[in-house]
């Protein structure tokens, strides 16, 4: 069976690369797109008309979550779900997901962008809107390749580490009502994620849009990374500047040692500077040199070949 058939029998859309998005500049590999869900999302809300993109390539106004697929001409049979930051307000997609993309497939990984709904747009399901869009993409990857590891930058590292972390997490689908349970991966890559919502860090865009005004201690716990590594979670790979003015750097210190404790394979590297939103490293600087670390860890993963 075609892939594009079998796709479309899951009700997913396969769309051309100039479909209803606007273009990913990338100088290799093909483009493709899956719509996530068929049809309109039921459930109330979200914005109209839409998506909306700056000069720099944030997107705001997601109506239609997708993935944007970009193939390399050799596949090495690995694929990577990247989800830009944007503090849940916007998705940095110029800045953060597509150089990253356009690394990975120059290195034979298949990449898959994450266009998710924001939670302040409007929707019915608020914050869990986005982890829905990353639940299915992850179902809608393992379908396609059998091995997946994600790669999050800022909040888009929150939403992916929610989604790979949390055993046994379940939301319903938008459309369907089914519940969904979270895709196994083989790894998870997080640079300069938001890790804890718990105080003192409720000062970040991602607390006011995942928790907001009043929310209680428990929903905080349940929304912070590092209270849910356990003995089955993920190989990761961390990356964080000491001088992160919005992240604080005791946030990946937390996650290490959670995993430390769970036994489970962890990479940390911690420069003395490079801020917040470096993306794939900024020239002049060590941050720069995380991505070739990052393809070491990457050709470790169980199963890489």
């Amino acid at each position: 069976m075609q892939r594009r058939h079998f796709l479309r029998g899951l009700g997913i859309s396969v769309l051309s690369a100039g479909g209803l998005w606007p273009t990913i500049a990338c100088a290799a590999g093909r483009g493709e797109e899956i719509r996530l869900w068929q049809d309109e999302i039921s459930g109330g809300g979200g914005p109209l008309g839409g998506p909306v993109v700056s000069a720099k390539g944030a997107w705001t106004s997601i109506r239609q979550p997708v993935l944007r697929v970009l193939s390399p001409s050799r596949p090495n049979g690995q694929a990577v779900l990247i989800a830009a930051g944007g503090g849940y307000t916007r998705i940095e997609v110029g800045k953060e997901a597509e150089p990253a993309a356009r690394w990975l497939t120059a290195r034979g990984y298949t990449a898959y962008i994450l266009i998710y709904r924001l939670p302040g747009e409007g929707w019915a399901d608020g914050p869990v809107a986005p982890l829905q869009d990353a639940l299915r993409a992850l179902q809608v990857i393992r379908q396609r390749q059998a091995q997946v590891s994600v790669l999050g930058f800022s909040a888009g590292g929150h939403l992916l580490g929610v989604a790979a972390f949390r055993p046994g997490f379940q939301v319903r689908s938008p459309r369907s009502g089914i519940a969904m349970d979270r895709s196994p991966v083989s790894g998870a890559a997080l640079i300069y994620p938001v890790v804890s919502l718990l105080p003192p860090n409720t000062h970040t865009s991602t607390y006011r849009q995942i928790i907001g005004r009043g929310g209680r201690r428990e929903e905080a716990e349940q929304w912070s990374l590092q209270t849910h590594v356990t003995g089955q979670a993920p190989p990761l790979f961390l990356v964080q500047a000491e001088d992160d003015a919005v992240v604080a750097p005791e946030s990946s210190r937390l996650l290490s040692a959670a995993y430390q404790v769970a036994g489970v394979p962890v990479e940390m590297i911690r420069y003395p500077t490079g801020g917040h939103g470096f993306a794939m490293g900024r020239a002049g600087d060590r941050t720069q040199d995380w991505p070739q670390a990052y393809a070491h860890w990457l050709e470790g993963l169980p199963g890489a070949r």
